[in-house]
């Protein structure tokens, strides 16, 4: 990296064009002088868009080109959603700041304002496990039709009548400019999103320490705070992108509230439990949940 130039590692889809946009412009704005130029990098996951899914599924498949890049230093930051990045990264790399959070929350597009309105039978798209179990859990009446793509295929099927109703995250809608007049937000008591979902991290070399001060300097400490809890349940658990996981924290002053649950695929077995402590507590908070709910029953749900 040269003293005035900064390359971030970004997936092609629209959304993480949009997201990377957003993080060069918090840089630029923080740092007088820098250019931060774009590089585009097609990842596994991205190739295998609207194919069948892996055994493994999809988690680490849309960052591990780019974490081969920053490796090879052919990058020096990576932007990813937070809630693609898997609970532990490549050696030799680290977030190195997670900037302002945007909207964690879930919402269903079309079919009705509310889940419970939703009349029975109706065809909702997700390829979320997560949102799947839920949703199984709240109206076993309903299809679940997998429905995969980035997030224009999906609301081009809805707009078709593949579907009646989507459920997709609110930060991407958002963060691509989409306004839908259908669209209905669920707060997390009702439906618990993913870890990090709505959170950006911005990864980069353990030993950079020149791009680690740029990086930092555009870090959101609430943010910063509310994912580690998250991320810390999800070590403690041991999940994945098979596992319909969740969780979710909230920051208001000292004090954090995490709520988090492990489902089976359809919604019939359930655990949801809830830590509150203070914020500087937020790693021992999740860890500390992760293990009374695997010795609470989370360890028979997710097969252990």
């Amino acid at each position: 990296m040269g003293a005035a130039r900064l390359r971030l590692g970004t997936r092609g889809s629209a959304l993480a064009r949009a997201q990377t946009a957003a993080v060069c412009a918090a840089l630029e704005a923080r740092h007088p002088g820098l250019q931060v130029e774009t590089v585009v990098i097609r990842t596994s996951g991205d190739r295998m868009k609207g194919g069948p899914l892996p055994p493994i599924g999809l988690k680490g498949l849309f960052v591990k080109e780019i974490e081969e890049a920053l490796l090879a230093r052919d990058v020096d930051a990576g932007v990813h959603s937070m809630k693609d990045l898997p609970a532990h990264p490549a050696p030799g790399l680290v977030v190195g700041a997670i900037p302002v959070r945007a909207d964690a929350r879930d919402v269903l597009v079309g079919g009705a304002p509310t889940l419970a309105a939703l009349q029975r039978g109706m065809r909702i798209g997700t390829a979320s496990v997560r949102r799947r179990a839920q949703l199984l859990a709240r109206r076993r009446d309903l299809e679940v039709v997998p429905l995969r793509g980035n997030v224009d295929t999906r609301l081009a099927r809805w707009r078709e009548g593949r579907v009646e109703g989507l459920l997709l995250a609110a930060a991407g809608l958002q963060r691509l400019g989409i306004t839908e007049r259908e669209v209905y937000p669920l707060a997390p008591e009702e439906f618990l999103p993913a870890v990090g979902q709505g959170a950006l991290a911005l990864e980069c070399r353990e030993d950079d320490a020149a791009v680690r001060a740029l990086l930092v300097a555009i870090e959101d400490p609430v943010a910063a705070t509310a994912v580690a809890a998250e991320r810390s349940f999800l070590v403690a658990v041991g999940g994945d992108c098979n596992t319909p996981l969740a969780a979710h924290a909230t920051v208001a002053g000292d004090r954090l509230v995490l709520r988090a649950l492990v489902s089976d695929v359809e919604g019939r077995r359930w655990l949801e439990d809830t830590a509150e402590g203070p914020a500087r507590d937020a790693v021992s908070l999740g860890r500390s949940l992760g293990a009374r709910m695997l010795a609470a029953g989370a360890a028979d749900i997710l097969g252990r």
